[in-house]
């Protein structure tokens, strides 16, 4: 599968894969600084999200084959790894299979854990609306808000709109499958008795419960080369909520290694 992806400046690359609804371009502020700091950032549609290729399956397996192929595909050896929410999954995935291919990783406000939900609101709102007979996009954006999602998340969306040629709107990620496949992005990466020892940056938004303190524990369990820190009055979308703290946190992470 070729994956759409961008490429940001020279050096040591780091791969950087987004979210449950996300694409790269939700990542270029970070891979432009980082780029100025001397690496190559790696930004990468995946499968069934921004202008990767739809499927018609979708788990975590699917995944972390995707970025070796990538990987493979491209020469690239050994690279950090940035992933947030499904992608910080997916680059776990990854590290229990192929941990010689990491060098650090950074995985911001995730676990391997099961989740009970988190989406329902928003693929609520979205499956709410035929897009494709919608011909003006300030009505698709005054539906979402009419279901009561905050601005940040309709913002979010509407990225993820793409104009028809014919008339009317479509999504970019493929939303159908990405529901009906929604469990399995809820579910676990790994048995928790796996241990991955890649060092490993755990970055939490405060205000966000998808890592909680009774989780550190378990957290430095699995990956005991870890370090967990936290980034006040942010929320799950931490590296938009923050944007200056969570580089910040990237830069010295990684600092020594460049």
């Amino acid at each position: 599968m070729q994956l759409n992806h961008k490429i940001l400046g020279e050096g040591f690359p780091i791969i950087i894969l987004h979210g449950l609804f996300g694409m790269l371009d939700n990542w270029q502020t970070i891979g432009k600084k980082l780029a100025e700091e001397g690496f190559m950032a790696i930004l990468i549609d995946q499968r069934d999200h921004g202008k990767s290729p739809h499927t018609s399956e979708f788990n975590y397996t699917l995944l972390a084959e995707d970025l070796f192929h990538f990987m493979e595909d491209n020469w690239i050896y050994k690279a950090h790894i940035i992933g947030h929410s499904m992608g910080g999954k997916t680059a776990m995935k990854f590290a229990f299979q192929h941990e010689e291919m990491i060098e650090k990783m950074i995985i911001a406000d995730v676990m391997n854990r099961q989740y009970k939900g988190g989406h329902e609101s928003v693929i609520a709102a979205i499956d709410s609306l035929n897009v494709n007979e919608v011909e003006n996009r300030d009505t698709i954006y005054e539906h979402l808000k009419s279901q009561e999602l905050d601005e940040g998340t309709v913002q979010f969306l509407l990225k993820n709109l793409s104009r028809n040629k014919e008339g009317g709107y479509e999504w970019k990620m493929n939303f159908s499958l990405l529901k009906e496949k929604y469990q399995n992005i809820l579910d676990p990466v790994a048995a928790t008795n796996e241990v991955c020892n890649t060092e490993t940056l755990f970055i939490k938004g405060e205000n966000s419960n998808y890592i909680q303190d009774l989780d550190f524990a378990a957290i430095k369990q699995q990956f005991p080369n870890s370090t967990i820190t936290t980034i006040s009055n942010a929320g799950h979308w931490v590296h938009a909520d923050k944007p200056v703290e969570f580089f910040n946190a990237v830069k010295e992470f990684l600092k020594t290694d460049n």
